[in-house]
């Protein structure tokens, strides 16, 4: 059987791992939410998206955050009228990143908190670590 509580340090670690990525992926939106193509009609930045699935450690048996896909978001770009823009077709239209600002924020503040929840439980553990060796020194 497993030590509990380093179980309990291995899964807050691959949170801290998944979280991590997440907010990468956020940042990556954020920097290119004004990103258009460079060539008349051209593509802007398309949007990341990051999928979560739990998966088994089969040497521990815990059940471990894992990254299923970093994908991008099918869905349409905003145009915006912009003749002056390298990226305008041949109307003046311009299409804008499919990157929402606002969503963009709650999620990278859902990722940080989900962040700050696994560091704190790493902590957590250490310090009841910390005091097992205690009691048993004290012994």
């Amino acid at each position: 059987m497993a030590d509990p509580l380093s179980l309990a340090s291995k899964i807050a670690a691959s949170g801290l791992k998944a979280q991590e990525t997440r907010l990468r992926i956020v940042s990556e939106n954020l920097a290119n939410a004004q990103s258009t193509g460079s060539t008349p009609g051209a593509d802007a930045y398309r949007r990341k998206t990051i999928g979560f699935s739990a998966e088994i450690d089969r040497a521990s048996g815990a059940s471990k955050v894992g990254i299923t896909r970093i994908s991008t978001d099918p869905s349409e770009f905003d145009v915006e009228y912009d003749p002056s823009n390298p990226a305008a077709d041949a109307k003046g239209m311009v299409k804008m990143p499919n990157v929402n600002m606002l969503i963009e924020l709650a999620d990278m503040r859902e990722a940080n908190r989900s962040y700050e929840a696994n560091l704190q439980t790493i902590k957590q553990t250490r310090e009841l670590v910390s005091m097992t060796i205690d009691l048993l020194r004290s012994q």
